[in-house]
């Protein structure tokens, strides 16, 4: 489990703007939990999804270890089709740029950045 104090959960404080997505090896596939511009913020160990207009698409907490080769981060989504799981995932952040890979619940966690069944990856930038 992660504190609050650690570094990687203090760079990732604020808002980042989803640039890329890969599904199950599909680039770019549509995607209910995101939308053009919307803006995932992260205060503490809580993430929201809202797209330009408010609405809310996604929210939850998450907890990561930033020792791990890779860094693992696990999701917990508190609405929506995944709430309550765990998702396990794998992560790179590098000041304003944050990769995650996550698997569905069960399933073991990812280790390298390219999506086969039931995973999904996701590319932020950091948004001022």
């Amino acid at each position: 489990m992660s504190s609050i104090s650690d570094p990687d959960v203090q760079a990732l404080q604020g808002a980042w703007e989803q640039i890329a997505l890969e599904d199950s090896g599909v680039l770019n596939p549509i995607d209910a939990h995101s939308a053009p511009g919307a803006i995932t913020t992260i205060t503490g160990d809580r993430f929201e999804v809202k797209t330009v207009s408010g609405e809310v698409l996604l929210a939850g907490r998450f907890f990561l270890d930033s020792s791990t080769v890779p860094k693992s981060i696990t999701w917990i989504d508190s609405i929506g089709d995944d709430a309550g799981k765990h998702l396990p995932a794998s992560y790179r952040l590098d000041e304003d740029e944050f990769v995650f890979i996550a698997a569905d619940e069960s399933m073991p966690r990812p280790i390298t950045f390219s999506t086969g069944p039931g995973q999904t990856m996701r590319t932020f930038v950091r948004r001022a």
